[in-house]
């Protein structure tokens, strides 16, 4: 495989923002310079001004200092210039102080407008009005820290936008890869740039290809291994009802049955579980009253619940009870029955589980809360995976499927499913399902 050339985006990052303080250094000189050029040709270019100081010397010197001043400020009003004729020895200090400043500047452009003449005869001008051809050289500060802030903020932000945009499209990726879309993978344009952020994006293509690969084959060969082991349980369980019948030890095939039981019931709910997450919300749909589900799923544990010492309650809000829910009654129901037995299995001879049912903006709201020893909260996002056991104080005797079918059939129905630790430190585990507003409802 060819080495494709790499750019570090360190690299980047430094030759960017270098080159973005070059460019604002020359921009603002250039753009100095002009201004400062076109300020001082303005007065260069007034036509005349070298026969005009000639003529206010010779007035000056045949009619006096004042003639020759009225005669400038006459020719001043009508270039629209300041015109001060000074000799060698006037040590300009007639001028104005700003004046004086520029004529000291080192910066040549800044300077007011000097036309030497002979016997050390010097003409001054500079422009009558503030703002035509004589620019104050703050501005020119002004005009060279702006063009800095916005070519730097420029780039900047291009920068950020360079580095965050693709971090950003991959986060979002990995959210929905999360969220159950296996199929996304960074984008193609990202993975192939030439530094750090294409390798990331290739290594995390790769890695979600890989991981999508093994969670895809664990699933298939628990589906399938699950599927072979109905056919050989059902002929155990058939063996074991003929040798109870022929006599056999009544204790010993008694337990042997049991565990044939149990091993009939995982295998059924691990065929259940890739059922509902194969299907997702292509379930077939009906309306269903909640009220009638809860009822059926209470009725249904019933025997258990005394079996096991415990109490089952059901409360439903007034503005609940003739709502509806569209879905699947069967599976609803068995993800209910599954909330419950866990409930039940987790609390203690004596104590209550309680279901609660209420209606909040358009969604039904269930909450199944027990008595039991709780949960710790770092277990708390982990127990609606398959397989997962929480601390031994809900261990249990289930295999952890319980929770993570529920889990999927409400998703299936566009549901949502969590759990914390209730005020009474048992397990309170909320449903909430979108209501259903069809005709008739």
């Amino acid at each position: 495989m060819t080495r494709r050339f790499m750019f570090p985006l360190f690299w980047r990052i430094f030759l960017a923002i270098w080159l973005a303080m070059a460019i604002t250094l020359v921009i603002s000189n250039l753009a100095t310079r002009t201004l400062l050029d076109r300020e001082r040709q303005a007065i260069e270019r007034q036509v005349g001004l070298q026969d005009l100081a000639q003529e206010a010397i010779r007035i000056r010197q045949q009619q006096g200092r004042a003639d020759a001043w009225r005669f400038l400020q006459g020719e001043g009003k009508r270039l629209e210039l300041h015109l001060i004729l000074i000799e060698q020895e006037d040590n300009a200090r007639r001028l104005p102080k700003a004046v004086r400043e520029r004529l000291k500047s080192d910066w040549y452009p800044q300077k007011p407008a000097v036309i030497r003449l002979a016997d050390g005869y010097r003409l001054i001008a500079w422009p009558r009005m503030h703002g035509e051809g004589w620019l104050d050289p703050k501005f020119f500060r002004v005009i060279e820290f702006g063009l800095a802030f916005v070519l730097i903020s420029l780039a900047c932000w291009l920068i950020a936008r360079f580095v965050s945009r693709p971090l950003r499209h991959m986060e979002s990726t990995a959210q929905q890869i999360a969220a159950g879309e296996t199929k996304l993978r960074v984008s193609e344009r990202i993975a192939t740039r030439r530094d750090e952020v294409g390798q990331l994006a290739t290594a995390f293509n790769a890695m979600t290809e890989q991981l999508c690969t093994l969670l895809e084959r664990q699933k298939h060969l628990l589906r399938d291994i699950s599927h072979d082991l109905r056919t050989p349980l059902t002929r155990q369980r058939i063996a074991i009802e003929l040798a109870s019948d022929g006599g056999a030890d009544p204790s010993l095939m008694a337990s042997i049955l049991r565990q044939n039981e149990r091993l009939e019931a995982m295998t059924a709910q691990i065929l259940t579980l890739y059922r509902v997450a194969e299907q997702g919300g292509d379930i077939e749909r009906e309306p269903v009253p909640p009220v009638k589900l809860l009822n059926q799923v209470l009725r249904d544990a019933a025997d258990y619940a005394k079996h096991q010492g415990v109490e089952c309650t059901l409360a439903v809000a007034d503005e609940a009870r003739s709502l509806s829910i569209l879905g699947d009654a069967g599976l609803l129901q068995r993800a209910f029955d599954n909330i419950l037995q866990n409930a039940l299995d987790h609390t203690p001879p004596g104590k209550r589980v309680r279901v609660r049912m209420g209606e909040t903006g358009g969604w039904l709201r269930i909450d199944l809360e027990d008595e039991g020893p709780g949960v710790a909260a770092e277990h708390l996002p982990h127990l609606f995976e398959p397989f997962y056991r929480a601390d031994k104080a809900r261990g249990g005797n289930g295999w952890g499927l319980g929770l993570a079918i529920a889990r999927d059939i409400v998703s299936a129905h566009d549901g949502r499913l969590r759990a914390d630790n209730a005020d009474t430190g048992g397990l309170r585990i909320r449903v909430e399902l979108p209501v259903f507003t069809g005709p008739g409802f």
